[in-house]
């Protein structure tokens, strides 16, 4: 059933009882209850009159609805999550099979970071002009491109191109689903939490299959596996959203704009939105912080089986301890939802990452394969609800008619990080050796908790 939105009308002259009665009362259609609300919407610039949207209420059908599109979403996740954990297990068999050192290799993080930083800065023009279903619809097409430029296994510069092009694909999709779930007033932060641990599930899973295709003569074949999930997904998101804009995905589950998002967004028509954002010292705060983050997590995530194997004596299956990391990063963003509602999300982000850099400290100073694969998970699920937990918190403190395009920017910014602390890595690595990876991820994590303690707690107007 198609979600329609009666005919905007003025406000009722009726009494204020005699209009909560008209607009609390029910229909019955084919023995069906159907609720309306009545909520107040803004008028346009040019007037200073309210009026006010009958829409239904939450019917079974928007129920199921807004469970399929959350399921969608979780999907595009879920490859976004395989995508960044293809990379650690291939490391060594690219390097074997190109004959390129570590920090040439690393050349794959930088084009994923130029990709996902283009997708970012793009993703606010190209969902202004065209609408959140068919930007989301072109970041998928720009991951199906990505995947078939890298399963023939290219000469090394098309291979890397594949990954910005790949990167720009994810920048969009990212964006759009970290906003359209952050919009959403129904357990938006727990919505949340699982969405990025659908994005853990992925990167989990990846591994699994990576570390078998590395031992074979055919390796980039595991690119056309993930070209089959792209594909899927291009054709989920399509009949899900059908192209269309974000507000009328919403209203279509029963969410109507807010009133902040209505009235807002019109006060600043000689502004762009790029210049309103970049005014918010929270905006970028956040994204310094996402920056850090990330560029532990995929650091972490993709040179701990290189580590493993040079400094710990593992052999060909040490890419299953990647595995284990994401696999604690989607268990920690599940299992601990209770932890971070019990003590608050702020305080949650503080706890997780100390005991991350106690843990780290036991994986650099204690020469155990399998005490540092077993603390390399229980890192991965310190840090599994950090990522959801500051993307709650951007809808919480940014500006409702900016949060699609300031949560765009901090993904994609923050990205900037798992191309910038995995280079440097793969560069520390070829002058001092592969042991510099715990030393630079303990003082990251310890610059995670500074930028977190700058990060205001509370909403605060633009000037």
């Amino acid at each position: 059933m198609e979600v329609e939105l009666a005919t905007i009308h003025p406000r009722s002259p009726h009494p204020p009882a005699e209009a909560t009665a008209a607009t609390e009362s029910a229909t019955f259609n084919n023995n069906k209850r159907s609720e309306y609300v009545e909520t107040e919407a803004a008028a346009g610039s040019q007037s200073s009159h309210a009026t006010q949207t009958t829409f239904p209420a939450s019917t079974p059908t928007m129920r199921r609805k807004a469970r399929l599109q959350f399921a969608t979403l979780c999907w595009a996740l879920f490859l976004a999550g395989w995508n960044d954990g293809t990379t650690g297990p291939l490391l060594p068999r690219i390097q074997a099979v190109y004959n390129i050192g570590f920090a040439v290799v690393s050349l794959n993080f930088v084009f994923n970071c130029i990709g996902f930083v283009t997708g970012a800065a793009a993703n606010v023009w190209l969902t202004d002009r065209y609408g959140f279903g068919t930007v989301m619809v072109i970041g998928a097409l720009a991951q199906v491109v990505g995947y078939t430029l890298e399963a023939p296994a290219p000469p090394f510069p098309v291979f890397v191109m594949g990954y910005a092009v790949n990167g720009f694909g994810l920048a969009l999709q990212n964006a759009g689903a970290n906003g359209y779930v952050a919009s959403l007033k129904d357990n938006a932060a727990t919505k949340m939490g699982i969405l990025h641990a659908i994005y853990g599930a992925g990167a989990l899973s990846s591994p699994l299959v990576a570390t078998q295709f590395a031992q074979l003569s055919h390796w980039s074949f595991h690119y056309l596996v993930s070209l089959g999930i792209a594909i899927s997904n291009v054709i989920l998101l399509i009949a899900v959203f059908r192209f269309k804009n974000q507000e009328t995905c919403l209203a279509e589950i029963g969410q109507t704009p807010s009133h902040e998002s209505l009235t807002e967004g019109t006060d600043n028509n000689n502004s762009s939105k790029y210049t309103q954002m970049f005014k918010l010292r929270a905006l970028h705060l956040m994204a310094f912080f996402i920056l850090t983050y990330v560029g532990v997590e995929v650091t972490l995530g993709g040179w701990i089986v290189t580590y493993v194997i040079k400094l710990r004596g593992g052999g060909p299956s040490s890419g299953y301890i990647s595995s284990g990391f994401f696999g604690g990063l989607t268990l920690g963003r599940v299992g601990l939802l209770w932890v971070n509602k019990k003590v608050g999300p702020r305080r949650a982000v503080f706890i997780y990452a100390i005991l991350a850099i106690g843990l780290e400290l036991v994986i650099w100073l204690v020469p155990s394969l399998i005490g540092g694969a077993v603390a390399v998970s229980f890192v991965g699920a310190l840090l599994g609800p950090i990522y959801p937990i500051v993307m709650g918190h951007a809808g919480r403190v940014l500006p409702q008619w900016l949060l699609n395009a300031c949560i765009g920017w901090i993904a994609g910014f923050g990205q900037a990080g798992s191309a910038f602390l995995p280079f440097l890595t793969g560069v520390l690595a070829s002058r001092v050796g592969i042991k510099s990876l715990q030393p630079l991820l303990v003082s990251m994590m310890g610059l995670m908790i500074v930028l977190w303690a700058l990060v205001p707690s509370a909403s605060r107007r633009m000037d």
